[in-house]
Order: C-alpha cells, then sequence, then structure tokens
C-alpha cells in the first residue's frame, strides 16, 4: 500500500485547530493540486473562496449554525458552482447558456464540486493539516450569497475547514464493506444485518469516547432525512437562476 492510500484509508475529520497560521505556500499548494482536476466537458464551472478573516470565518460559523471550529481553523474554503463564468464563456462563442436551468447543470456542477472537494481534502491532509468538509453553509444559502459577494448563476455548495491540528480524532468505524462495493449488480440483501451491526459498533465507539450524547446510525438518519434539513437551498438557488426545472 503506498502513502498516497494509506492517507486517504486513514481519513478522519478535524474539529480540533491550533492558531497556527496555514502557510501562503502550502496553500497555493492545496488550491493548486484542486484546480488541476478534471470536470465534465472541461467546464470548469467550479470557483473556490479563500477566507482567512476572522470575523468572515466567524461569521460562517453562525451561518452554519453555530459550529466553532469553522471561527477556529484558520482557512476557511467555500467550493462554489460558477455557472456565471461558463455563461461568459458561451456569450464569448455567440450563444445562450441554458444548462444552468438544468437539474443535469446543477448535478454535473455538484459532482465537479465534490471531486475539488476531495482533491483540496487529500492535499491538505497530505501535508499534515486537518480538514472538516462543512455542508451547514447551505443552512443559509443567501447569508453566504450577501458574505461573499456572489453575483446570479452561482451558488455556495460545500465548505472545507483547513488548519493545523490541536487534538486529533479517532478513525470512525464506517458501515461494513459490503454495503458500500456491489459486484456487477445492485445487491442490498445484506444491508439489513448490517445496518444493525454498525448501530451496535457506533455506539461503542460512542461510549469509548465518553459521548454520551452519541446516536446510532439509524437514529441519525431518521432524525435528518425525515425532512428537508436544509430548505432554503431550492428557493435560494431558483433566485440565483439555477432554476432546476428542465
Amino acid at each position: 500500500m503506498n502513502d498516497t492510500i494509506k492517507l486517504m484509508q486513514a481519513h478522519r475529520s478535524c474539529r480540533s485547530y491550533t492558531d497556527e497560521p496555514v502557510s501562503d505556500a502550502m496553500l497555493d499548494q492545496i488550491i493548486r493540486a484542486a484546480w488541476r482536476g478534471p470536470t465534465s466537458i472541461n467546464a470548469q464551472e467550479v470557483s473556490l473562496i479563500v477566507v482567512k478573516d476572522a470575523a468572515r470565518r466567524a461569521r460562517i460559523a453562525e451561518i452554519a449554525g453555530g459550529q466553532p471550529h469553522i471561527a477556529q481553523a484558520p482557512v476557511f474554503i467555500t467550493v462554489i458552482i460558477d455557472f456565471n463564468k461558463t455563461r461568459i464563456g458561451v456569450e464569448n462563442a455567440g450563444q445562450k447558456q441554458i444548462i444552468h436551468e438544468s437539474m443535469e447543470g446543477f448535478g454535473v456542477a455538484a459532482v465537479d464540486a465534490g471531486i475539488t472537494l476531495g482533491l483540496l481534502m487529500t492535499a491538505a491532509r497530505s501535508l499534515g493539516l486537518g480538514i472538516v468538509p462543512i455542508g451547514g453553509i447551505r443552512r443559509d444559502p443567501q447569508a453566504m450569497i450577501d458574505l461573499l459577494g456572489l453575483p446570479t448563476l452561482t451558488f455556495p455548495l460545500i465548505g472545507l475547514c483547513i488548519g493545523h491540528i490541536a487534538n486529533d480524532a479517532p478513525l470512525k468505524p464506517r458501515l461494513d464493506i459490503s454495503t458500500f462495493r456491489h459486484n456487477e449488480r445492485y445487491n442490498s440483501n445484506g444491508y439489513a444485518a448490517a445496518i444493525d451491526q454498525y448501530d451496535k459498533t457506533l455506539m461503542s465507539y460512542w461510549q469509548q469516547l465518553g459521548r454520551s450524547d452519541g446516536i446510532t446510525w439509524s437514529a441519525n438518519l431518521a432524525y435528518n432525512l425525515k425532512q428537508v434539513y436544509f430548505p432554503q437551498v431550492k428557493p435560494v438557488a431558483a433566485k440565483q437562476g439555477l432554476l432546476n426545472d428542465k
């Protein structure tokens, strides 16, 4: 097993950072690694906004529902769906862009944003830094749009904290890999047993950490997935011109 695979298989989210800044050299390496990532049809419809300012990070922590590690981490990167950038290219060729009005457009941009996020995470961790992705910025996307000065045809999809690790987290257990890897055809026959076992394993993990607030995977899903937990995504995306109606 090579060092890159070891690093990726040892992934953990870090929510405890020192006050040591991330150097410009490190940050440039991380961003350039993600910049070289693939996008569908080479559209490059993803942009990053790097926030170092403490007051802005504190505001993002509030927007995301009160997550103190966002304010603590010296760098916060927001991954943006950027069909404003592509619009300029389309108009430069004398055509009118419509992809941003479609499910395909939002879906492919989300995929490309996810690839970008993964590359940012791997690059940062390869330099010994801690990271944690932040989906909570979608709790109030309009506030993020206002804070970051985003134009129409853009949307703040996901964020990432980056910083030097203060207290590292242990590896969190996962569902059995048989629920993740399917050979040739989808097969969910073992799901129920695997989920029952994982609920027990996860509760044991919480107990080892002394987390009295820890709940099973099933209970966590039931709490979150019985609702649209970030209901402002659709109306704000539509307001931004990402209509999703084609």
